[in-house]
């Protein structure tokens, strides 16, 4: 397959997945989405690459959900709920593809990494940020809940509370606090952040790889052995707040940069 919005690079044991769209941040479309679940899938197949990296072009990992995008999965435009059921199933479908890779996964975080931007790096299995990178959830301060089934996983990264923190206040976090909480596994420099990653790859890759994919898949086995069965209605409390007043309201403040004013609605 020919990828239009990401790049994929191979050495050796170790590949490098680019989000390639700069110009707008490596905001997730639908269509950049699927193109990352197409190449993390395009791996089962391939014995030789034992670690992949995720990393953005640019300035920045990525910005999160195309908002400009919305009107996509907008009730006013797709007027039939299992419609809309369908239209939402791109995100999740990428996660779900990236963190049953067999191969090692690191998301080098340069830049921000915001709504599912961040998701993206809590589905890999390490993250390595940049010292001014940030990390956060913009979705509940827009008026809608954390969706992607992916609320469990930044839970099993930092503890209920941190989380609850994290994703209801939607704070852009610094690289300090995030390594302080256990949501990094390391910090370096920004120029230095693509060689934190080869290197940490390269120790990844240097171990038996059908060892390490076992071990990996177990653990992930075993901290994720309830996550389905709690977030089973993900799409459906996502589409709820989606058809809420409060979730326009977020959404037009944002683009007219000012305070949201909710009412519950």
């Amino acid at each position: 397959m020919t990828y239009q919005y990401i790049k994929i690079e191979k050495q050796n044991e170790i590949a490098t997945v680019y989000l390639d769209r700069p110009e707008k941040a490596n905001a997730l479309s639908n269509e950049l989405m699927d193109e990352i679940t197409h190449a993390a899938r395009s791996f089962d197949e391939d014995a030789q690459t034992r670690v992949v990296i995720f990393t953005g072009s640019g300035k920045h990992f990525s910005a999160g959900a195309d908002l400009s995008g919305r009107r996509d999965t907008d009730p006013e435009n797709i007027p039939t709920l299992l419609n809309r059921r369908r239209k939402i199933k791109s995100g999740p479908r990428m996660l779900h593809s990236v963190f049953n890779m067999e191969q090692i996964t690191i998301a080098a975080v340069n830049g921000a990494a915001l709504g599912g931007g961040a998701c993206l790096t809590t589905a890999c299995d390490f993250r390595i940020g940049a010292d001014n990178c940030q990390i956060g959830y913009p979705e509940v301060p827009l008026g809608m809940s954390l969706s992607w089934v992916s609320l469990p996983f930044c839970v099993h990264l930092i503890g209920p509370a941190r989380a609850k923190r994290m994703v209801i206040l939607g704070n852009k976090e610094s690289a300090a606090t995030l390594l302080d909480w256990g949501f990094l596994d390391q910090v370096v420099s920004d120029k230095k952040l693509m060689k934190a990653a080869q290197a940490m790859a390269e120790e990844y890759a240097s171990r038996p790889p059908v060892a390490a994919q076992m071990v990996k898949k177990s653990v992930n086995a075993i901290s994720s052995a309830l996550d389905q069965s709690i977030m089973h209605m993900d799409m459906d409390q996502v589409m709820l707040t989606h058809m809420g007043e409060d979730n326009k309201e977020g959404i037009q403040a944002f683009f007219e940069n000012r305070k949201p004013v909710f009412k519950g609605n």
